[in-house]
């Protein structure tokens, strides 16, 4: 393995920043890609940046010459209308760069399948770049999560604040739908392992936690990993997925057209087919969601605390072991 280049696409975002070290230590010499090599150099000096962008066929050539593999992790929630479009012609791109390249293997990162309907935008780009990047000539391995749990997620986030800040909620319909939260320390090691595992033909797998949950059950046992009471709860069956958004708007710090997708993503249950990946890779045992929440809630305390009015209403809710 030794010498052997891959290519870390999304290399500053939340799951290209966690796989980096776990590559390194697997022997990889990791090439991060970036819109912005300048400013990443500076944060991160030491690290092989290229600049570029995986829906330009040039700066796509420069970047995979010399590697063996790459991890596609860029994707797009609501960055314009015709995003969808865009996502799909960059993976057909990059595919097309990584023929040439003679890469031997890509992994996607994209998410899980709705089991009746093509659920929201976000996650019908994230299947679709999929199809695309298996549709072309090199063997790529994609992987289908749902809730990434770890300091960082988008989902996640939205999730650790409305625990934090909400004692009172009503409980919209969509908060019953059923997923399979999986810890980023578990993706971390589906995507490392995917690079290598054995594989005549491209294909797609579910990495699900353990645990089916459903939105109530997550944001109850959030709540508990905080040492807060389980916040109560009130029926509202019309409060549409369309409506909520705005509400975790207000209360969360995420984006709104990044919470918006979210929120309409959880209008169904998003269920793993099966788990045979993790056996595939001899990865059976996985964290559990409350383990994942303990880990994401302690990596976010160097940050220090939350600023603003919000971050104020935390303090007052939090339990004294978790001022400090």
């Amino acid at each position: 393995m030794s010498g052997r280049r891959v290519l870390l696409t999304g290399a500053t975002g939340f799951v290209g920043r966690a796989v980096r070290p776990a590559l390194e230590a697997a022997g990889w010499h990791v090439r991060c890609l970036t819109r912005d090599a300048a400013r990443a150099r500076l944060r991160d000096p030491d690290l092989d940046w290229v600049q570029g962008d995986v829906g330009d066929a040039a700066s796509c050539a420069r970047a995979l010459e010399g590697c063996d593999a790459a991890l596609y992790l860029v994707h797009g929630i609501g960055e314009d209308a015709h995003y969808h479009q865009q996502e799909v012609r960059a993976a057909e791109t990059f595919a097309g760069a990584a023929a040439d390249a003679k890469v031997q293997r890509i992994v996607y990162l994209g998410g899980v399948a709705p089991a009746h309907s093509g659920g929201s935008d976000h996650l019908r780009s994230r299947l679709a770049v999929g199809e695309a990047l298996r549709a072309g000539s090199v063997t790529t391995i994609e992987l289908r999560a749902s809730m990434i749990v770890g300091h960082g997620s988008l989902s996640w986030l939205i999730v650790r604040d409305l625990a934090a800040r909400l004692p009172f909620m009503v409980l919209p319909r969509w908060l019953k739908s059923r997923t399979e939260p999986v810890a980023i320390s578990d993706v971390v090691i589906a995507l490392e392992r995917a690079l290598d595992m054995r594989a005549v033909a491209s294909d797609w797998f579910d990495i699900p936690g353990p645990e089916i949950l459903s939105g109530k059950a997550i944001l109850e046992q959030t709540a508990h990993v905080m040492g807060l009471r389980r916040p109560r709860t009130v029926e509202v069956p019309l409060l549409t997925p369309r409506l909520s958004s705005q509400w975790v708007r207000f209360v969360t710090r995420a984006k709104w057209s990044v919470a918006r997708e979210v929120v309409i993503g959880l209008a169904e249950d998003l269920l793993a087919r099966d788990d045979r990946f993790w056996d595939r890779i001899q990865h059976p045992r996985r964290l559990t969601f409350s383990a994942a929440a303990r880990h994401a809630l302690d990596a976010e305390l160097p940050d220090g605390p939350v600023p603003g009015p919000w971050g104020f209403i935390e303090r007052l809710r939090a339990p004294k072991r978790r001022l400090t």
